[in-house]
């Protein structure tokens, strides 16, 4: 299995994790092993970077986009934040 690399890496943050889960999948948590929400590049063939900030439903069963993003450092903070 193969995974995708940023074009640059993600911007340390105090209390932050990034797990990549698959090509283009980030689980986001805080040191505490708490979820945030995920990641996902969701780049079209425009070649724009775009990144998508989700979050778990409460069921467990979906997810709930939060927004798009040109830069995976938006996106992380979005959960950070939100």
């Amino acid at each position: 299995m193969t995974f995708s690399t940023l074009p640059v890496p993600p911007r340390p943050r105090t209390g932050i994790a990034f797990r990549q889960l698959n090509n283009g999948l980030w689980r986001i948590t805080r040191s505490s092993g708490t979820v945030l929400g995920y990641v996902e590049d969701s780049s079209s063939t425009d070649r724009l970077p775009r990144f998508s900030a989700k979050r778990l439903s409460s069921t467990g069963r979906s997810f709930l986009p939060l927004g798009d993003f040109r830069t995976f450092d938006d996106a992380v903070d979005c959960l950070r934040f939100g």
